[in-house]
């Protein structure tokens, strides 16, 4: 059974099968109980209007002989005794057993008709008169005389006195309802119709059920086509969201699933072609100098040969930064965490950067909270970090401008105090429309700039992966500053890790 239909349908089916034969079972036991009891009852009730005219039998025969006889007719003595003469008839008119006029008895079991057999087990009752050792003098289906019955059967019973003394006990029971008798007919009408119910009740339920699971795996199996669709390529492949429940929520997910794959899909082709582009500059560059230097048209001046080192140096720290990159996004970078002074550590990256800014003729200052608490993170990893924005900011800063870098309190992404480090400078500020992708890997705001001065695009997409692995969030703003002239400038990348 391969179909999700079908096997919803076989355990539906089985359920409704189970439920079924219970449902049947159980309200034949109640309507057989019931009715027991209802027959109980009504017996109880003959025996006490039949106990005056066995006592009266007693009395007159000195004991209980022909009693039987009695108990298997006793109409001839109960028309005249108790009933005023009004010659009344007991009846069975709907369901019930009563008593009227032959004249206006409805149709139905009559008097005459039960005189013609066993009255008693017609009606699903059994009479048994026991004396007043407990011992069944008298039996209306004839096969327990002489039968000692218990004291707890007897105490059921409605006793018969004469004269004040205890001369016997009438019981009426129910009579077995395996042969054809009104009652048993009774029971098996209500046994039938109640098959018949739960029957036609379960096949109802069963059809709405097929219409439903109908419902509820076709879109599953929309799903199951639009993800072969994807296995094969078409990554453009989606699926209607037609409902808000879980399958709605499946197709929601599958969607977004599909979406990561095309967004993946196309970061991975355009990481590529980023590498390759950014390989191939230096690698030119290179390969040209050498054939200069070959065809004799370039010295091999040690100028030369320091300027294809840089160029070689670059290739290498650009492979470096792709494959850290690659370990961090993976999750498999190992980081060698310690306990560190984040302010120390700060300071010397930019004390090591000073020069630079020299250089470049720009104010590099730190400004270092006291007392700041320890954080558990990979010094060297950090120091790239601070090293990479640091670095960044001296590349879009104008001459002239500042560059500052603050150590303080900050709130971690989850509401726990913890070390913020921001870097901000007067550069002319990113554009609100790149800010979303300034982390993204070989992204650059200023498309002019030349790799040699622009970088090679992935510093912030290893900044914000390395952060990330120690636990923290990166974010960049800008611009943070006013000038006279109302123009608005600068750039702020804060970073914050959570404390150790």
């Amino acid at each position: 059974m391969r179909s999700l239909r079908l096997k919803l349908m076989g355990a539906f089916a089985l359920v409704m099968l189970i439920s079924v034969v219970a449902n049947s079972l159980l309200i034949s036991q109640a309507a057989s109980g019931q009715f027991s009891r209802y027959v109980t009852e009504s017996g109880r009730a003959w025996a006490q209007r039949m106990a005056p005219m066995l006592a009266d039998h007693y009395a007159r025969a000195g004991g209980w002989q022909g009693a039987e006889a009695l108990l298997h007719n006793p109409w001839s003595s109960m028309m005249g005794v108790g009933m005023g003469g009004m010659m009344l008839m007991p009846h069975w008119r709907g369901g019930m057993m009563g008593w009227g006029r032959d004249q206006e008895r409805g149709p139905g079991w009559s008097m005459s008709d039960m005189m013609n057999g066993d009255m008693w087990a017609w009606m699903g009752l059994r009479l048994l008169l026991a004396d007043e050792q407990g011992v069944v003098v008298a039996d209306s289906a004839a096969s327990l005389t002489g039968t000692k019955l218990k004291p707890a059967d007897l105490a059921a019973g409605v006793p018969i006195w004469v004269d004040g003394r205890l001369v016997g006990t009438l019981l009426a029971v129910l009579a077995s309802t395996d042969a054809t008798t009104l009652a048993s007919d009774f029971l098996k009408g209500v046994r039938r119709l109640t098959w018949l119910v739960s029957l036609t009740a379960g096949m109802v339920a069963l059809a709405l059920g097929l219409i439903l699971f109908r419902h509820i795996v076709a879109p599953v199996r929309a799903v199951t086509m639009a993800a072969q669709r994807i296995a094969a390529g078409h990554l453009d492949q989606r699926v209607p969201v037609t409902s808000q429940d879980e399958i709605g929520q499946l197709a929601s997910a599958f969607n977004y699933m599909a979406d990561a794959l095309a967004r993946d899909q196309e970061l991975r082709r355009n990481m590529i072609a980023d590498i390759a582009h950014e390989l191939r500059t230096p690698l030119s560059v290179i390969q040209a100098n050498l054939e200069a230097m070959l065809d004799g048209v370039l010295s091999a001046t040690p100028q030369e040969i320091a300027s294809l080192r840089d160029e070689v140096a670059l290739l290498a720290r650009l492979v470096a930064d792709l494959r850290l990159l690659s370990l961090a996004e993976a999750g498999q970078l190992k980081l060698e965490r310690v306990q560190t002074d984040l302010g120390v550590l700060v300071s010397r990256v930019v004390e090591r950067m000073q020069p630079q800014a020299e250089i470049n003729g720009i104010e590099l200052e730190t400004d270092v909270a006291p007392t700041l608490s320890p954080v558990y993170v990979d010094a060297d990893r950090i120091s790239q970090v601070v090293g990479n924005l640091v670095s960044n900011a001296l590349r879009y800063t104008p001459v002239g401008g500042k560059i500052t870098v603050r150590v303080g309190p900050g709130i971690a992404a989850d509401d726990q105090t913890a070390v913020a480090v921001s870097v901000t400078d007067t550069g002319t500020g990113l554009a609100p429309e790149d800010l979303p992708h300034v982390f993204d890997r070989f992204y650059r705001a200023d498309k002019s700039r030349s790799r040699s001065s622009g970088g090679s695009g992935i510093g912030l997409a290893i900044v914000k992966q390395l952060v990330e692995a120690h636990g923290g969030r990166v974010w960049v703003e800008s611009p943070v500053f006013n000038g006279a002239d109302g123009a608005r400038y600068g750039t702020r990348f804060t970073f914050v890790l959570p404390m150790a």
